[in-house]
């Protein structure tokens, strides 16, 4: 009775993990519908991987964080409960999705690959662009938190690509984007060095602006180099039968 009693009063915490599981099996159910189980299965579980990167990354810095949510055709993410404290601990949390979720997609690639796998290697190539997509180097993209620890400004550089995306590829889901953008971009112009908050927020050493510099490059050219390959292994595999 007793141990009843605790199970229930400790199904509170529940919450949030059945909201969670409830928001994914939702998406793989939904996407199914569209692509297939096995690649909904596939494509849900590489965006969770993303957003537990950013799990990790916050929770080994302290933050208080939210167990990922998702939302069919639009994405996942998880909640900061407790912000940043500074650029580098805001760039850390956003490159830990990228950085983990690549990681998946390349377990994706080297099975399909291996086992000549066709629709885990389209489950992969979901992988590298999804990575890719959200290195835009504006908030609030993943590549946006990363680039931050170098300059607010460098968002002005994401908005050319934000509009050749909806240029060769027109979609709501970016128009949505550029909204949600377009306060950083205000801020980004704004910016000054010589503000309080370039003194305190964004005032990163040099050396740990070089290393995110660094990891954000090095990531970017991987995914581009995957994504293109992947593609091109793809499309062979649709004139050739592949299964």
């Amino acid at each position: 009775m007793v141990k009843l009693l605790l199970l229930l009063l400790s199904g509170v915490k529940l919450g949030p993990l059945l909201a969670s599981g409830g928001s994914m099996l939702l998406s793989v159910g939904l996407y199914a519908f569209v692509f297939g189980w096995r690649y909904a299965a596939g494509f849900v579980a590489l965006l969770f991987v993303h957003e537990m990167g950013h799990y990790i990354a916050a929770r080994r810095r302290g933050l208080a964080v939210g167990l990922p949510t998702f939302i069919p055709f639009i994405g996942a993410w998880v909640e900061l409960k407790d912000l940043p404290h500074d650029a580098e601990t805001e760039a850390y949390v956003g490159l830990g999705g990228p950085l983990l979720g690549t990681m998946g997609a390349i377990v994706c690639y080297f099975v399909a690959r291996n086992e000549g796998i066709h629709w885990l290697l389209a489950v992969a190539y979901s992988g590298f662009f999804l990575n890719l997509f959200n290195l835009i180097p504006l908030s609030p993209f993943d590549g946006g938190r990363i680039t931050a620890v170098l300059s607010p400004r460098i968002w002005l550089l994401g908005v050319p690509v934000l509009g050749a995306l909806f240029y060769y590829r027109p979609n709501p889901m970016l128009i949505l984007i550029a909204l949600l953008a377009a306060p950083q971009v205000w801020k980004a112009i704004k910016y000054r060095k010589d503000s309080a908050e370039a003194a305190t927020y964004y005032n990163v050493p040099t050396k740990v602006k070089w290393e995110y510099g660094i990891y954000y490059v090095a990531l970017l050219g991987f995914l581009a180099v995957m994504v293109n390959d992947v593609h091109a292994l793809l499309k062979s595999a649709a004139v050739t039968g592949g299964a």
